[in-house]
């Protein structure tokens, strides 16, 4: 066997893992990414939690939905942080039409703070119930969402913290081949069971679309305050609560709530890239993650075009089972969770673009240059354990 046709056939390796771990997580039962169901402890009480800034083409929308809930109580309290829109004025009118909404304006963002997790800090404060359920402002759900996350969360006293993950509604061609891949990593690299049975905190993990959380382990945690400066709160958030002592659980969303993200490619670059530096982007995560990335999602389908190209069986094959290996895996994400098949077809560009996006973000921090994102400029956070501040009061 040649070289070449050795680091082909590593491609169906590379290929076979996130497939094999996708279906193992998408199969039946508890240990997997199951979808919630279950009934919430009655009079359970849920504060849905909205920070906004110049979100007037979604805030409308979400707060209604969320006003819609059933099988919990809930109040909707959004914070206007500082838009220059008329995000404010149209939560005002909702509130005089609703009582059970409230518009908090936001304070002055203090240094040391990212400017979401300094609005949702001031959001749990102006909370009133035991449920604190954060979405974002461009997230819809569906009547029973917060009834579903709630009876996760409460079923076991362990937990302090589920994320559900959003449907994600895709328009353009830059969004139906990058944004499909939050599903393709977290589905394809995250072993769930392994993440229920362990304590450990590398396993936190979730979706800052959606958080839900007990209001005392917040508390005791130290909620967003944990990670002030995190523009990742997907990660930061879950690993403050592992390093508190409590539990995190992750869940199917993809019935309950909707979430379109960005609308352009360029907002697709910026947006995942300015917090990729608490994520794949740092000095020691990112070499592996492109040779997990690009020798199991990109190399098949070069050693396929090269075996089609040069008539070499010895690189057909491989290339083939490679390819088929990537395929059947987006064609598993297409059939749950309704992905765009462009995503699928231009799979190998869409790892491609990951990649570049994380390696932009990398070499940004690495020149000491900031992020940007609606107005604000952001240095490199540290999302690991030891950058995370202690609780305020350590889980027994």
């Amino acid at each position: 066997m040649t070289g070449i046709a050795a680091l082909a056939w590593a491609g169906v390796a590379f290929a076979l893992l996130p497939l094999a771990l996708v279906l193992l997580n998408l199969r039946g039962g508890a240990q997997g990414f199951r979808r919630p169901s279950g009934t919430p402890p009655a009079g359970t009480r849920v504060s849905i939690l909205i920070p906004s800034r110049d979100e007037e083409a979604n805030i409308g929308a979400s707060v209604a939905a969320a006003l819609a809930s059933t099988g919990v109580q809930v109040e909707v309290v959004v914070l206007d942080d500082h838009s220059a829109d008329r995000t404010a004025a149209i939560v005002h009118r909702l509130a005089e039409a609703d009582a059970r909404v409230r518009l908090v304006a936001a304070p002055a963002l203090p240094p040391g703070w990212a400017g979401k997790q300094f609005a949702c800090a001031r959001l749990a404060e102006a909370a009133r119930h035991e449920v604190l359920m954060f979405i974002d402002a461009d997230v819809v759900v569906a009547p029973g969402a917060a009834a579903a996350a709630a009876a996760l969360l409460l079923a076991d006293p362990a937990l302090g913290l589920v994320s559900g993950f959003p449907r994600q509604r895709t328009g353009s061609a830059g969004e139906h081949v990058v944004v499909p891949w939050i599903h393709v990593l977290l589905l394809g690299y995250l072993p769930m069971s392994a993440m229920r049975q362990s304590p450990k905190v590398s396993f936190g993990a979730g979706c800052g679309q959606w958080m839900v959380a007990r209001v005392e382990a917040y508390r005791d945690v130290g909620g967003h305050g944990a990670a002030p400066q995190s523009r990742h709160d997907g990660l930061s958030l879950p690993r403050a609560f592992r390093t508190a002592g409590w539990q995190t659980d992750l869940f199917d969303g993809g019935r309950l709530a909707e979430c379109r993200m960005y609308r352009s490619f360029a907002e697709v670059w910026h947006g995942f890239g300015k917090s990729a530096g608490e994520g794949m982007a740092t000095p020691r995560g990112l070499p592996v993650w492109a040779l997990l990335i690009g020798i199991g999602h990109v190399l098949p389908w070069l050693m396929l075009a090269a075996g089609l190209a040069l008539g070499r069986a010895d690189l057909l094959l491989p290339g083939g089972l490679g390819v088929a290996a990537n395929l059947a895996l987006r064609a598993i994400l297409i059939g749950r969770l309704g992905q765009h098949p462009i995503g699928a077809l231009l799979h190998p560009v869409g790892a491609m673009m990951v990649l570049a996006i994380q390696a932009e973000a990398l070499w940004r921090h690495l020149r000491g240059r900031p992020s940007t994102w609606k107005g604000r400029a952001y240095v490199a956070a540290d999302s690991r354990a030891d950058g995370i501040r202690e609780p305020v009061r350590q889980r027994p």
